[in-house]
């Protein structure tokens, strides 16, 4: 499912459904590809990125539908030159609609500055495959500390 060369996956790997969802959704921002993104996501689906109130949800309730998610994009992923995708733990138990997956996320700014990410994202998916949840656990304090001006 992986379809982008910013992605690199070094965890475990396999069919599961809600795995196969978090990598298309890696693949279609790694491509900057709102439309495929979306595809991924369900029409009632929420994203929780980070969890909590932030710059992103100020009252901390999550992006909620297509509209919310695509106003998402525009906030948090369109300003951004290049996303690089490390994924080393995947956690998606057989017969589970949900995976953990534990990595970092590099985001290059169109003038070569740069933030890294640690983070753990949990995809919840419905019967047809498509994201119903995704959280994402991390903070931007510590993204902002790790903010490397370009040069």
């Amino acid at each position: 499912m992986i379809t982008s060369d910013a992605i690199t996956w070094t965890a475990p790997n396999d069919d599961h459904p809600a795995r196969a969802a978090s990598q298309r959704s890696y693949s279609a921002v790694a491509k900057g590809d709102l439309a495929e993104w979306l595809t991924v996501y369900a029409e009632d689906a929420v994203i929780e990125d980070p969890v909590g109130p932030s710059m992103f949800d100020p009252e901390g309730k999550g992006h909620r539908g297509h509209e919310g998610i695509a106003a998402f994009w525009e906030k948090a992923i369109a300003p951004i030159a290049t996303f690089e995708f490390e994924i080393y733990e995947s956690f998606a138990n057989p017969g589970s609609n949900t995976c953990a997956n534990i990595g970092r996320i590099r985001t290059s700014f169109p003038d070569g500055s740069h933030t890294t990410t640690d983070l753990i994202m949990v995809y919840v998916i419905h019967d047809d495959g498509r994201v119903a949840s995704m959280k994402a656990f991390w903070e931007p304090d510590r993204t902002m500390a790790s903010f490397t001006p370009a040069g």
